[in-house]
């Protein structure tokens, strides 16, 4: 049953983003607006000693706006939420027949379907640019697979946030800190290039695995190494929130 009503609780989102558009263009237009920043006024980064081969900047700054990207649905999923429990609509729910922790399995569903097609715009554009798939198919794959995960991650960020905040003027203001997290890792420029304490922070931060996991296939035939790593940064970052955001929707009912 629980399987049934989160997939019926998630289409019912993805429904509501389309119809709401407002909320959905955020999600690719600023990161690709940063991108092209970047790419048009810091390519000749790229001429660093230390920088890795790469066909263009273009194509090593693809997995920091992907990031960037899946972060913003994280985003959105939490003020998604957070304005179901202003709007009633929470309670309503959980007053109904359902399986309590569906309510949160199918936002977060739905934000794991919003990430592949996130992914997949911007493997579009870069493609469209003159970026490369370095690691060809079976690369192109792999970006998808660790940026679903990564994505599915933050989406139950995002509703654990919202379950705490209760409101979505606090997710707003709550999250803009996690883009901190991701201007200390190596999404947008090479750990071996970042300055102390900079290099120490991007070491330790799962964010900086997960855009090195998708950008290796983009700019390299696929290595075991930073795939598996992006692979396991974004499944253990989707296991920890998703059990946190359960645990946090049981502390408000219990609460209630």
């Amino acid at each position: 049953m629980i399987v049934a009503a989160s997939l019926a609780l998630a289409r019912r989102t993805l429904v509501g983003s389309l119809r709401r558009p407002q909320f959905l263009a955020p999600l690719v237009i600023f990161p690709s607006l940063f991108l092209a920043i970047n790419t048009g006024g810091l390519h000749r980064t790229t001429d660093l000693p230390g920088f890795p081969q790469v066909g263009g900047f273009l194509d090593f700054q693809l997995a920091a706006a992907m990031t960037q990207s899946l972060l913003l649905g994280g985003v959105a999923q939490g003020i998604g939420t957070a304005l179901e429990i202003e709007g009633g609509f929470f309670d309503r729910l959980v007053a109904s027949p359902i399986p309590r922790a569906a309510i949160v399995l199918g936002r977060i569903l739905a934000g794991a379907v919003i990430a592949a097609f996130q992914v997949a715009y911007f493997l579009i554009v870069g493609l469209l640019f003159g970026a490369g798939i370095a690691g060809g198919l079976p690369g192109l794959l792999l970006v998808v697979l660790i940026g679903v995960l990564a994505g599915t991650g933050f989406a139950a960020l995002g509703v654990l946030i919202a379950l705490r905040a209760r409101n979505a003027s606090t997710v707003q203001g709550i999250f803009p800190l996690v883009f901190v997290v991701l201007f200390v890792s190596s999404a947008f420029f090479p750990r071996a290039l970042l300055s102390h304490p900079a290099d120490w922070v991007a070491a330790y931060n799962p964010l900086s695995y997960i855009a090195d996991g998708m950008r290796d296939p983009i700019i390299s035939t696929v290595s075991a190494g930073p795939v598996l790593e992006g692979l396991a940064a974004a499944a253990g970052v989707t296991a920890a929130f998703v059990a946190l955001a359960v645990l946090a929707l049981r502390g408000r009912l219990r609460d209630a």
